[in-house]
């Protein structure tokens, strides 16, 4: 059935709410944190800091709506929309369902035929992106990496030919050692830039080479962090070397697959023989190119 806004019963609505600023919410979040029957918040503390900033006081029920209790309030807030509910989420910052609740009810109120709309408002993703200095034409987010070091090097490895521009959130006290992940398995001289504390007062963007990142990284960084990081350069066959043509070899195997397998992906977006890049590894094997 094709959803109209007649036809619904209630009305699913994702605002977005300032990442630093309060003068960057977007002017109709107001109007819906009045009207809103119901307004689901991440934090409800900091909701009410929120409304306290816009001079706005919540007509309707204000409930929780976090990673902890999402999976059981989700069938009570799609109860609320069947029966005519305007029911409003919004998340500590930014848009909800971006590395923040949202998903779970959007899938669920979609299910039901409910009407799903948003009120579109700040984004670290965009702001980091914009700044960054990074191409933005195209590019993927990728949200927090693991915070185990071996499932953090595998995931990376999954990307590590990615030609897009990459998108990553990270924790300050973990930033380091992701950097520096990064630089193994990307190559430390890798562009990127790590955007801190976006709109707030002590807004900082760093660009440079992973390698350097991670070693600026390693002196500490607070707040709250976005890391953007460039594609996978295009490369000519004339232009990748053994060395290249090993390391990538090696980030597949250690991303699981068999190493004939290896050989023929990296032969085949090189636009090399299979022979040429298997000579490199047996090469590399014995003493000869060595992987980046």
């Amino acid at each position: 059935m094709t959803v109209t806004p007649d036809s619904a019963p209630g009305t699913l609505v994702l605002a977005g709410t300032p990442i630093g600023d309060v003068a960057d919410a977007p002017p109709r979040l107001a109007a819906e944190l009045a009207d809103a029957d119901i307004v689901a918040a991440e934090d409800t503390r900091r909701l009410r800091r929120l409304t306290q900033a816009l001079g706005v006081t919540p007509r309707g029920r204000v409930v929780s709506y976090f990673e902890g209790n999402e999976a059981a309030r989700t069938p009570e807030l799609v109860d609320e929309l069947l029966g005519g509910a305007r029911v409003l989420l919004v998340t500590d910052a930014g848009m909800p369902s971006v590395s923040d609740p949202g998903y779970r009810l959007v899938a669920a109120a979609v299910e039901k035929d409910v009407r799903v709309t948003a009120v579109p408002g700040p984004s670290a993703v965009l702001t980091a992106l914009a700044l960054s200095g990074l191409p933005v034409d195209r590019f993927c987010f990728e949200g927090f990496l693991p915070r185990k070091a071996g499932e953090r090097l595998s995931r990376l490895r999954e990307v590590a030919e990615e030609r897009r521009t990459l998108v990553y959130f990270e924790a300050p006290h973990r930033l380091d050692d992701t950097l520096a992940a990064m630089a193994e398995v990307f190559g430390g001289e890798r562009r990127a830039a790590v955007c801190r504390e976006l709109t707030k007062t002590y807004e900082e963007v760093r660009r440079g080479p992973l390698d350097e990142l991670a070693r600026w990284a390693a002196e500490g960084v607070r707040g709250e962090i976005t890391v953007v990081v460039s594609g996978a350069p295009e490369r000519g066959p004339e232009e990748i070397g053994p060395e290249e043509l090993v390391r990538r070899v090696r980030v597949r195997e250690e991303a699981g697959e068999r190493r004939k397998e290896a050989i023929a992906a990296v032969a085949a977006e090189a636009g090399l023989p299979k022979r040429e890049v298997f000579d490199a590894v047996v090469a590399a094997k014995h003493g000869g190119a060595q992987p980046a």
